[in-house]
């Protein structure tokens, strides 16, 4: 077989495997995110476990004592934020309502310019504007009656009015209830794997090190798992105190703006700047509809995003490289392509973990020769 054809032959295989994987993630999805995330929250705990080893306790004993810490601070961190929480859910539709009608009168200069637009393409193009209401030539009177009965039409359904929006209650309760059940097994399947994970020790690297045959392999083994651990528990430790201060310094500017609900602000922060680009684009977003809702003018209203945008930019061209450190220095045209890919395929876990997948796989690459053009590429 020539050179070209067997190099030929696998590429084709290295594609049709890449896809065959994707589906694979694709489809079980609901399996594999909570083990993936139950394997980076170990990556982030596991050192803290080990020191309780060190300390003469057990790796379960040592899982118990931190796991305990830690659904404990954030049940207290929970509780005393539910109250911004809830009453800023009572607020939104209210809030989201007069931001839609104020976008309604910023459209109305677009609109005027679409139809000036369109009566002078009528004007060039000879073609005469006839009203809506009037029946089409060539058409039969019949048109005219059907058009009268599908007007008509609303009245019949108005009548079913109070079943018809019960029902439609009875369905947005059901899918709410439903997504809350979803989401509290998730959160319940997540502790669990992390605490078994947490449980094992290094149960899981002792039998892939029994299982490689060669010695320098069982190094790089090593190395590649302790450099994987602690790239991730350096991110997202640095990560969370990157968010806590920028939290604070955009609910702080919020107060100053007097938007409604300065701390929730920072607590979105906080929580949203963990999902790469799609998180600051929420916030963005959100603080420009609630803006539009609160001032009168539209420079006002601006001004929150515009003030988090600042802050976001700043910290990122300042804050974070140096957090960082080398080791999570990426490409960001790689990170924002993963954010996209991992979202497309778990939503929004998949951004969340997108960036230590990268890492990881940067790492590996450093190790591997073969994978060396995906490490180079990867790196910033």
């Amino acid at each position: 077989m020539p050179a070209d054809a067997g190099s030929t032959r696998s590429a084709g295989i290295v594609v049709l495997a890449s896809l065959a994987v994707i589906a694979a993630l694709y489809v079980g999805r609901e399996l594999l995110i909570p083990i993936a995330l139950a394997m980076l929250f170990t990556a982030l705990l596991r050192p803290l476990v080990r020191r309780f080893e060190r300390a003469g306790l057990s790796a379960a004993v040592g899982s118990t004592v931190v796991m305990i810490v830690l659904l404990g601070v954030l049940g207290i961190g929970v509780s005393s934020l539910a109250g911004p929480v809830r009453d800023w859910i009572a607020q939104a539709p209210a809030t989201f309502a007069k931001a839609q009608e104020r976008l309604q009168t910023l459209r109305r200069p677009l609109q005027a310019i679409t139809s000036a637009a369109e009566r002078l393409e009528r004007g060039v193009t000879g073609e005469k504007a006839r009203p809506d209401s009037q029946v089409p030539p060539g058409a039969s009177p019949a048109a005219g009656a059907s058009q009268g009965s599908d007007n008509a039409a609303p009245s019949a359904s108005q009548a079913a009015g109070p079943a018809a929006g019960g029902s439609g209650v009875a369905t947005v309760a059901a899918r709410v209830f439903g997504t809350t059940t979803a989401v509290l097994a998730g959160i319940v399947e997540v502790v669990l794997l992390t605490f078994l994970l947490l449980a094992s020790g290094d149960a899981f690297l002792s039998k892939l090190l029994h299982v490689l045959p060669l010695r320098r392999d069982k190094r790089e083994a090593v190395e590649i798992a302790h450099e994987t651990e602690e790239a991730v528990s350096r991110y997202l430790i640095a990560t969370a105190f990157i968010n806590i201060g920028q939290g604070v310094l955009v609910g702080a500017a919020m107060a100053l703006l007097h938007m409604p609900n300065p701390v929730l602000w920072g607590l979105l922060t906080f929580f949203l700047e963990f999902v790469p680009y799609l998180g600051g684009a929420s916030m963005i977003i959100l603080l420009a509809l609630v803006g539009l809702a609160t001032y009168d003018s539209v420079g006002r209203a601006v001004l929150p995003p515009a003030v988090y945008l600042m802050i976001t930019t700043l910290q990122n061209n300042l804050v974070s490289p140096v957090a960082y450190g080398r080791r999570l220095q990426l490409n960001p045209v790689a990170v924002f392509v993963g954010v996209l890919f991992w979202y497309y395929l778990w939503g929004v876990p998949g951004a969340f973990i997108s960036v230590p997948v990268i890492a990881g796989l940067k790492i590996v690459g450093d190790h591997v020769e073969r994978l060396s053009p995906l490490a180079e590429f990867l790196g910033d």
